[in-house]
């Protein structure tokens, strides 16, 4: 799967299946859709872990457009900012981070209190909540399972964004978790023996690969 994006699109949009459907970028993410729609099978309820080897790859924005890009087809989308260390969902998307996802694994929140209702028809978003400095711990609690399961019952598609591969261990958990693993690579960025090197992590967590997207930087 190959994205291309223009340097301007990048800084002026992130969310461009939403601002400008019609657009060339936005039938790339349409693309990415049915063929991780393919891929899934007959799985039914599904959740992704949408991640890279290192940072600045892309794959948050990647994260956000597939979810609107799901939505638009009429299933009910969960997308869940799980990058505890440095969140970003709900700046995309405009929406509060005042309970989120780790006041849910704390036992602070209920699920159904922590999420929020998006502009957009059929997409939800579980936002971080509080920024934690050593998540690993919640990720790999019962309550995080339960979490999941819960979501799985409740929406077509869950997808999570998460801190990358290789930077700390809450990924490799969230990874074990999940149904598949998308990673994203980006051509300017991403070292060939750093994409070999997370297959194998990836492996190790027992993680489902099911695509790579190429983000390909261009202009």
């Amino acid at each position: 799967m190959v994205l291309n994006k223009s340097k301007e699109l990048e800084k002026r949009v992130n969310l461009i299946t939403y601002t400008n459907p019609e657009s060339v970028i936005s039938e790339q993410f349409r693309t990415i859709r049915t063929n991780i729609q393919f891929i899934n099978g007959e799985m039914g309820s599904t959740t992704l872990l949408i991640t890279s080897p290192d940072k600045q790859e892309g794959k948050t924005t990647t994260a956000a457009n597939i979810a609107v890009s799901m939505a638009q087809k009429k299933e009910r989308i969960l997308l869940i900012d799980s990058n505890l260390r440095n969140p970003s969902i709900h700046h995309i998307f405009r929406v509060a981070n005042n309970v989120g996802l780790t006041d849910v694994l704390l036992g602070n929140s209920t699920f159904e209190e922590a999420v929020n209702y998006s502009q957009i028809t059929n997409l939800d978003i579980l936002t971080s909540g509080a920024v934690l400095y050593n998540p690993a711990e919640l990720f790999a609690s019962e309550r995080m399972q339960h979490l999941l399961k819960k979501a799985k019952s409740l929406y077509d598609i869950v997808l999570l964004d998460s801190t990358s591969v290789l930077d700390v261990t809450d990924t490799k958990i969230i990874a074990h978790l999940s149904d598949g693993v998308v990673l994203v690579i980006r051509q300017d960025k991403t070292k060939i023996e750093t994409a070999v090197e997370t297959k194998k992590v990836l492996d190790f967590a027992n993680a489902r690969i099911i695509g790579v997207i190429f983000n390909e930087k261009t202009g």
